[in-house]
This record gives structure tokens, C-alpha cells and sequence, in this order.
């Protein structure tokens, strides 16, 4: 039970944090912002696969999907941070 609101929260964390990022892009238009909210929303879906493995498809192994998620989220932010221009 705590272990389901704690996934809940990460998730519901990380989109909120994704959300900011994209609203503080459109005032500042800073590049590393843009990617950063990319990166969040990348890890957002993450742990939405996370509550879906753990608590709905129970018999299913999710893990390679999440990593692959992540991986993705994390070379997004990766790319933003070594090629913006400011």
C-alpha cells in the first residue's frame, strides 16, 4: 500500500517538475530548460510504467522497457547540455 503511493508520488513528482521546466522554456527560451523538461517527461512515463509493472501487469516484466525509457530521458538531457548554445 505505501509502496503504491510512494510510485504514485514519484510519478505525479516528476511531471509536475516537467511541466515547470516547460513553462519556465516558454519565458526564457533557454535551450538546457527545453531539454531538462524533456528529460522529466521522459522519466515521468518512466515511473508510470513503473506503478504499471508493479501494480497492473504483475506478470510481465517491465524492467528493459523502463531502462530503455530512462536511457532515452537521460541522453536527451545529455545532448541539451553538451550542445546548447548558451
Amino acid at each position: 500500500m505505501l509502496a503504491t503511493l510512494v510510485y504514485i508520488l514519484c510519478a505525479l513528482t516528476a511531471l509536475t517538475a516537467a511541466l515547470l521546466l516547460f513553462r519556465a522554456y516558454l519565458r526564457v527560451r533557454a535551450a538546457v530548460v527545453f531539454w531538462s523538461g524533456l528529460c522529466f517527461t521522459g522519466l515521468a512515463v518512466c515511473n508510470v510504467v513503473l506503478v504499471l509493472d508493479k501494480l497492473v501487469y504483475t506478470e510481465i516484466d517491465l524492467l528493459p522497457i523502463r531502462l530503455w525509457i530512462t536511457l532515452i530521458s537521460l541522453a536527451l538531457l545529455l545532448f541539451g547540455l553538451i550542445y546548447s548554445n548558451e
